[in-house]
């Protein structure tokens, strides 16, 4: 886990995507520990259906004074996520993509982002995401990744930094909680088996 500058990084703003007003991103951390979920475009098939899966946890994380919060690059695709009630939270916009720099989430160049886009982590998720009825589209920055940061109460510390490999990589909800010290009653999707019956449509 590379060392992250809370200071420098809890500077950045966010735009609420309920009251249109920015914020600091430290403001987030100040009053309770958080779970920061940053996706990679609001229209991604799979950072939908990642979206509902942590959203899984949303009763468990408040129960135990948790925020979960989704941060997302730009605004393309945000109604369409919000109506299609993907995401359990307060959703917010890193319009400059100043946060996404700073916590080292790439970005992928044309080259590089079609082999990642093909791999196996995205079809399997996108093969999910489509049993469960999540569609996505192509509307936004195609180029640019996310992650996960989980950070104490008072930004007291860094419990976790996930920078995505893939745009198929995600964190297990296990994996969640136990950087939280929190147990949970949620069950995560089980991640299809990808074979030329699902991932060649």
């Amino acid at each position: 886990m590379a060392t992250i500058d809370l200071v420098k990084v809890g500077k950045n703003l966010l735009k609420s995507s309920e009251t249109e007003k920015s914020v600091e991103l430290l403001s987030l951390w100040q009053d309770q520990p958080v779970v920061l979920f940053f996706l990679r475009r609001f229209g991604c098939q799979v950072c939908r259906w990642m979206a509902t899966e942590i959203s899984k946890l949303e009763p468990d994380l408040k129960a135990n004074g948790v925020a979960l919060v989704g941060v997302g690059p730009e605004e393309f695709g945000l109604k369409e996520f919000k109506e299609g009630g993907f995401f359990k939270g307060p959703v917010y916009v890193d319009e400059h993509k100043q946060s996404y720099k700073d916590l080292g989430f790439k970005r992928y160049t044309v080259l590089s982002l079609v082999p990642a886009a093909l791999g196996k982590k995205v079809r399997d998720a996108a093969s999910k995401a489509s049993a469960e009825g999540i569609q996505g589209n192509f509307s936004g920055d195609l180029l640019q990744s996310g992650g996960m940061l989980i950070v104490a109460k008072g930004g007291e510390k860094v419990l976790m930094h996930f920078i995505q490999d893939s745009p198929g990589d995600h964190l297990a909800l296990e994996d969640i909680c136990k950087a939280l010290g929190i147990s949970a009653n949620a069950k995560a999707g089980q991640m299809p088996v990808c074979n030329d019956d699902v991932c060649t449509r």
